[in-house]
């Protein structure tokens, strides 16, 4: 375990240096990547490449997304321990346990490891792809126009690197040993990630900026004015959504590998 911490609070403490995390961040990924690597060193080169893969395209064109999303989204800058948690929480824990536990209890939970962290990347790089080069997003409810970085939004481009995003975690869980359900990760990845969508157009909260008049995720927007409730539940905020699609991901490629 010492070893585990010593490994990963270097790598946690340079993601802060970076800016792509926050201080509580930095805390809740260290623990992440700890038990990952108690887990075994091919589940935490697996984290490491997923990190890689959020940290780059979250840099490419940043200003440009930054101005496209600005007002809107809930949380901007480096990801804090909650964002963390939501997204390689359920992954880590799964792999965790894979490693503590025999057949066939230990495929079912490496299968739904590698599903769970595919979901992540499949949202991470849909938005991150789609915010960039995907013009005017549009629900996934409706079908109607929705301002760039608003939940729900989709756009081609978007549902192709989300498309991308998943079977890439899934052939690299194949390539680290962990996993022989490719097809299994894939599509939880792929499951989960629609799963966000869904949610993030029907039941996540929205709010309005009664000063601007704009639809924002903020509960305090730019201006400085506390947003209101304009729809979805006030509790379920776009942290929880992504909770919800990484175990939506797990649940499907562990059932898809115990079928």
């Amino acid at each position: 375990m010492l070893l585990a911490f010593l490994v990963a609070i270097p790598i946690a403490a340079l993601a802060l240096f970076v800016g792509s995390l926050t201080l509580s961040g930095a805390v809740a990924a260290a623990i992440i990547g700890a038990l990952c690597i108690l887990a075994g060193w091919s589940w935490a080169g697996l984290l490491i490449l997923y990190f890689i893969l959020a940290v780059a395209f979250s840099k490419v064109g940043a200003d440009a997304k930054a101005r496209r999303t600005g007002g809107v989204v809930a949380k901007a800058g480096g990801r804090d321990a909650i964002q963390v948690l939501a997204n390689g929480g359920v992954f880590a824990l799964a792999a965790f346990v894979s490693s503590r536990v025999s057949e066939p209890a230990a495929t079912l939970l490496a299968a739904a490891a590698a599903g769970a962290l595919a979901a992540s990347a499949a949202d991470t790089l849909a938005t991150e792809i789609g915010t960039l080069v995907g013009g005017e997003p549009r629900s996934v409810i409706g079908w109607r126009a929705v301002p760039a970085g608003t939940s729900g939004g989709v756009t081609i481009a978007g549902s192709l690197a989300m498309i991308g995003g998943a079977i890439l975690i899934a052939l690299a869980a194949i390539g680290l040993g962990l996993t022989a359900q490719v097809v299994a990760a894939a599509l939880g990845g792929i499951a989960g990630a629609v799963a966000d969508s869904l949610l993030g157009a029907l039941v996540q909260e929205r709010r309005h900026c009664p000063r601007c008049d704009l639809a924002t995720e903020r509960r305090i927007h730019d201006c400085g004015t506390a947003t209101e409730l304009a729809g979805g539940i006030s509790w379920l905020d776009n942290d929880l959504v992504n909770l919800c699609a990484t175990v939506v991901g797990a649940v499907v490629a562990g059932a898809m590998t115990a079928v």
